[in-house]
């Protein structure tokens, strides 16, 4: 991974940008889409424009009072919006944490781009914020992220209930 700031990072593939509120239609491509609502939103009515968009200004606001967040991700040739992800504070499972995330377009599923993404957030939350640890968790069926969780470092640490739904919980240590 090159990297110039924390704002902006390259990775093979990927250019990850801060996520700013000019994004809003590329993340209602991406949110809207009911095969990537059905691994993120807890609720069984699909997400609105109006929800999305809270969202994207909660994640801007994330940026603006910690310093670091959620990215878009562009595809490196072609500059098309490929996903969002990256690390932001969470509450879940009765802890305070700092979360690695992501969601990649459903034609870009498969061809490691969450992996690659999972890479540059360890990388980033160890040696540039200094984190000792960061959580990721998903739906127990979501067993593509699972996959990318695992692969990633991340270890299983057991099963919560987040957003009333239960998850399971993964955990990646900063090695000394």
């Amino acid at each position: 991974m090159s990297t110039s700031t924390i704002e902006r990072l390259e990775t093979e593939r990927m250019i990850l940008e801060r996520l700013r509120l000019e994004h809003g239609p590329e993340q209602m491509r991406l949110l809207l889409d009911p095969r990537v609502s059905a691994t993120l939103w807890a609720r069984a009515e699909l997400p609105t424009e109006a929800d999305v968009l809270d969202g994207l200004r909660a994640k801007v606001d994330h940026w603006e009072r910690h310093g670091f967040g959620m990215w878009l991700l562009r595809d490196r040739e072609t500059g098309e919006m490929v996903g969002r992800g990256g690390l932001q504070y969470t509450y879940t499972a009765g802890l305070n944490d700092v979360e690695a995330g992501w969601a990649i377009i459903p034609e870009r599923w498969g061809q490691g781009l969450a992996t690659e993404l999972a890479h540059a957030c360890v990388e980033v939350g160890f040696e540039q914020l200094g984190l000792l640890e960061i959580v990721a968790f998903t739906l127990p069926d979501n067993l593509a992220s699972r996959r990318v969780m695992e692969k990633s470092g991340f270890t299983y640490e057991r099963g919560i209930i987040h957003a009333g739904l239960p998850h399971v919980l993964y955990r990646r240590h900063r090695r000394s």
